[in-house]
């Protein structure tokens, strides 16, 4: 039987995908892989393959819709979902035919129970013939009116009943986050049919660490689930350094380590690194020619020459990298920056190749956003998968090039929202829209990118604003989409505080805000905070945002 692979084009599904691709590797599994971008992508490739298909394997979309709605498949079609949205709808949970999910056994699901939502349809009407014929008008009228009274009191039961599941829905179905990754989770299939290998691990690794980089789990969250990975870590990568090939070219090994929280910063010079990294550059804020100031006093404490610091990471002097991370922190504590510490792991091929599984992350997103070369968009996906795998290194290196011109792009535009006070209050919610002729606005009309360039620039605000109130307020975001057809891109981003859940509550309330103006939107990403909207619709949608959220 051949399978259907459907992959979302994120970094975790990729990684869930090279892992499950090498399992069906392992045993022989004939399978199709179709890379899809939203759920218009899905449809179509569901019905270009379900006659030659019976077998779909859906990473990291479909879980939260009623799938068989929507997709309307034969009864001997099934689906099997490995996708970290949540929550996951109540009918794939409880459909245990057709539909399969891929979930951890310790996930917290919070699925409401199966009697609060569906009803066996009773029979409402039941047949009031029954009576016998010759019994006394009297009896009749009695028994009657019993059954009356009966069917009120059903009736009234029936919507009490309805009116608690809506709020029981609502309650369930109001905020969106995300799952254990699903890199995870295939690693854990493999783990329990005992055929886990090093490069699996990697992979999980790199899904869950895409994971907290796209700001998608709880810190407690990435802690736990680092801990359960670095059991395996040391299961699969205890050699003993003496042995002849510890670093052979073709030796690969997987190690934990605290490294500093700066975005790539081994392949590329600490200052580029310290300017282009969200954590630094907010709570120096470089924007400004204060922040500026600071960056350099920061510099002077730590004892770093301007000259080496500037220059590439490889070539600085080994006796300043001997103690670097220490001294970053330790200077670090004194300008407020206490997390600049993060736990994570690096992986080394033989002699000198070395990366940290965020350097992966920057990389392979800015492989599948690539907007420089125009081909057919699968082209994107085909290239990041292959620079998961370990021997495409020039791929990887041109992803970590394209990563740096990713994160200049971000962190100007940032810098240029904030100075220009781009950024308003709304009332319930910040907002801030990109306009056309922005520079590299071309590059937020993608999705992962327009949600970094978000999440940063909420960080950056909430670091700049006096506003206490301001602090606490989520922000929604807009950019161009397509200028001929008039659409914009707008995503919804929750509040960045300290204890945040990273519970994003915009999903629904942009359906409600879009139904009650009957705005022209397009609802077609796995995540349901990011919509597309006509332009001309946009002031009328946003009124109406505002008052729903006030």
């Amino acid at each position: 039987q051949r399978v259907l692979l459907l992959v979302a084009s994120d970094v975790d599904a990729l990684c869930a995908c090279k892992i499950l691709q090498a399992l069906f590797q392992c045993d022989h599994v004939q399978y199709t892989l179709v890379p899809v971008s939203g759920w218009q992508e899905l449809e179509t490739a569901f019905l270009e393959h379900k006659d030659q298909f019976k077998y779909f394997v859906l990473i990291n979309c479909g879980a939260n819709v009623d799938l068989l709605e929507i997709l309307q498949p034969e009864e001997d079609t099934f689906f099997f979902v490995c996708d970290s949205h949540r929550p996951i709808n109540v009918v794939n949970v409880y459909n245990d035919t057709q539909v399969k999910l891929l979930v951890k056994q310790d996930d917290d699901l919070d699925v409401p129970a199966y009697d609060d939502i569906f009803r066996d349809e009773e029979d409402e009407e039941e047949d009031s013939e029954s009576e016998s014929e010759g019994s006394e008008p009297l009896e009749k009228r009695r028994r009657f009116e019993e059954e009356v009274i009966e069917r009120t009191m059903r009736r009234r039961q029936r919507r009490e009943w309805e009116a608690r599941r809506r709020e029981i829905l609502f309650d369930y179905e109001q905020y969106e986050y995300h799952g254990t990754s699903s890199a995870m989770v295939m690693f854990d299939l493999a783990w329990i049919m005992s055929k886990d290998l090093n490069d699996m691990l990697w992979w999980a690794i790199v899904g869950l660490t895409d994971q907290w980089v796209q700001d998608k789990i709880t810190q407690m969250k990435y802690v736990t689930d680092i801990g359960i990975l670095q059991r395996h870590v040391s299961r699969h990568n205890h050699r003993n350094e003496d042995e002849e090939n510890s670093l052979s070219i073709d030796c690969m090994r997987i190690a934990f380590e605290y490294d500093l929280r700066l975005a790539l910063y081994q392949h590329w010079s600490l200052y580029e690194s310290l300017c282009n990294t969200s954590y630094t550059s907010a709570s120096l804020k470089l924007w400004s020619v204060q922040g500026q100031k600071r960056l350099q006093e920061f510099l002077a404490d730590m004892g770093l020459p301007l000259k080496q610091v500037k220059q590439k990471f490889n070539s600085m002097d080994m006796s300043l990298k001997e103690n670097l991370r220490e001294m970053i922190e330790e200077s670090a504590n004194k300008f407020g920056m206490k997390d600049l510490r993060v736990q994570t792991f690096s992986i080394h091929f033989g002699f000198k190749n070395k990366f940290s599984a965020s350097d992966i992350v920057y990389a392979t997103t800015s492989l599948m956003e690539n907007i420089e070369k125009e081909g057919p968009e699968t082209t994107n996906f085909i290239k990041a998968l292959d620079s998961l795998s370990r021997g495409n290194l020039d791929k990887l290196h041109q992803g970590l090039d394209l990563a740096k011109k990713q994160l200049r792009a971000i962190q100007q535009t940032v810098a240029s929202c904030i100075c220009t006070n781009l950024v308003i209050s709304q009332g319930p919610f910040l907002y801030c829209s990109l306009m056309e002729g922005t520079p590299d606005v071309k590059l937020f009309s993608k999705p992962v990118s327009l949600c970094l360039l978000s999440k940063y620039l909420l960080k950056s605000f909430v670091c700049s604003t006096k506003n206490k109130r301001c602090k606490l307020l989520p922000l929604v975001m807009a950019a161009p989409m397509d200028v001929e057809q008039g659409t914009v891109i707008m995503v919804g981003i929750p509040p960045e505080t300290e204890s945040s859940d990273k519970k994003n509550f915009f999903g629904r309330a942009f359906e409600k805000a879009a139904e009650s103006t009957s705005s022209r939107t397009l609802h077609n990403h796995f995540e349901l905070s990011i919509i597309e909207l006509k332009t001309e619709d946009r002031s009328k949608f946003l009124d109406a945002l505002i008052s729903l959220l006030s």
